[in-house]
């Protein structure tokens, strides 16, 4: 039986995965972490055979915890990933919206505990990865290069961190900077288009789960890759075949590709570091 730790319990991922973890018979859920002033700090979470109420702290669930599954936010996660690697628990984070000074930190800190980060949790998705690669590879400098992501009007950070992992496998394919070559919006009178831009547009509208287009258009023709999220419970069941796998690895950062064997992108972005 995996003990497990759930942060951000009572957000849309957390309650989720809360969900399927009582649905499951291999999780036992230990803890349930909220952020200190939440509304829902001390409320109840209903389990079958007992109630374990929602807490602010992670620390002192550690002892008893084989795993710690985090979609909360960037500053947070960082912090219980600190607590972790003094412990010795594995983690896995789903968290988005990472600054470069806190991508810096995490996988420093990653690097030092069995640790699953990810921003999309779904096997579509990380199959889609491969794809745009061998697309990119095979299109070359001939196609221009634009991603689309559209969410819920909920969610805070812009563009999804999917939509970068994506950009990050397209310009890696075409030995691009990323940094350099991304463009995030558009307005105005702002000439022609550069031939090596990557294009990153976000939508927030509804309750969109989540849905991301990478379209390569050349001469005469376009090629779109598509994937849609129809349920929140395609992120959990992928987090907890994370949770699963993570748990008895070796210290180090790995990420879906890992746990799912697809080994093309592996070592990208926040592949595996030993």
């Amino acid at each position: 039986m995996i003990k497990a730790v759930v942060s951000g319990a009572a957000g849309r991922m957390g309650s989720r995965i809360i969900s399927l973890m009582a649905e499951s018979d291999d999780f036992q859920l230990v803890g349930a972490i909220e952020a200190p002033g939440h509304p829902a700090l001390g409320q109840p979470v209903n389990l079958p055979g007992g109630e374990l109420m929602i807490e602010d702290d992670l620390n002192k669930l550690l002892g008893g915890a084989d795993v710690i599954v985090e979609f909360s936010l960037p500053q947070a996660s960082l912090e219980h990933l600190d607590l972790a690697r003094a412990q010795g628990t594995a983690m896995v984070i789903g968290t988005t919206g990472f600054s470069p000074a806190e991508q810096k930190r995490l996988e420093e800190l990653g690097r030092q505990v069995p640790c699953l980060v990810s921003p999309n949790m779904s096997l579509g998705v990380n199959l889609m990865y491969g794809l745009l690669e061998q697309a990119a590879l095979a299109l070359g400098e001939d196609y221009d290069v634009e991603i689309c992501e559209a969410h819920h009007r909920m969610k805070e950070d812009a563009p999804s961190g999917t939509a970068l992992k994506m950009a990050e496998v397209v310009a890696a394919a075409l030995g691009r900077d990323l940094d350099k070559v991304a463009v995030y919006q558009r307005k105005g009178r702002i000439g022609i288009r550069s031939a090596k831009e990557i294009g990153i547009q976000s939508i927030r509208a509804g309750d969109i789960v989540g849905e991301h287009t990478v379209l390569f258009a050349g001469g005469g023709e376009r090629l779109e890759i598509v994937h849609r999220a129809h349920s929140r419970d395609t992120f959990a069941r992928g987090a907890l075949r994370a949770a699963r796998w993570v748990v008895g690895q070796s210290k180090g950062l790995y990420n879906m590709q890992d746990v799912l064997g697809l080994t093309a992108l592996r070592g990208r972005s926040l592949g595996r570091c030993p």
